[in-house]
């Protein structure tokens, strides 16, 4: 299984930090050929599913969907923790992201394990080190602060 860890500090309050790494159809955003969507009960919590569908349109593509077991959003004083199964045909394994309330903002800790089917395991090392790449972008892109419009 291929693991890697990812970490960002934010001057974001925290619950702001996990409204923006919890918004999971922005995710999409992040990642080249994917888009996310959730299916499930509403609020987005435990029991619902995350369904991130990369490729390039019809079959030449495949849907990685991701129950979330665990949702305890960040209170005072009390870091916020999302865990994802990956449940697909072609990934599986898991995430855990924990956002960590600081005086001056939030810590970000995203950890990733991973199985692709047909990959080797002797390539995991290649896999995390794509992962880090592709998910750090997306990462960095969540937290970054909204673009404000040029003063006319």
């Amino acid at each position: 299984m291929a693991v890697f860890r990812i970490g960002r500090r934010t001057a974001l309050p925290a619950p702001e930090c996990w409204r923006r790494v919890t918004d999971w159809e922005a995710h999409g955003a992040g990642v080249p050929a994917t888009s996310v969507s959730v299916r499930g009960p509403l609020p987005v919590g435990e029991g619902s599913t995350v369904v991130a569908r990369t490729g390039l349109g019809g079959r030449l593509g495949f849907d990685d969907p991701m129950e979330i077991v665990r949702w305890s959003p960040p209170s005072p004083g009390r870091a916020g923790v999302v865990r994802l199964e990956k449940r697909g045909r072609v990934v599986t394994g898991w995430a855990s992201i924990e956002v960590h309330p600081t005086w001056s903002g939030s810590v970000v800790l995203w950890v990733e394990g991973l199985r692709v089917r047909g990959v080797p395991g002797l390539l995991d090392p290649l896999v995390a080190h794509a992962g880090r790449a592709v998910f750090g972008r997306a990462l960095d892109r969540l937290l970054a602060s909204p673009r404000r419009p040029a003063p006319e």
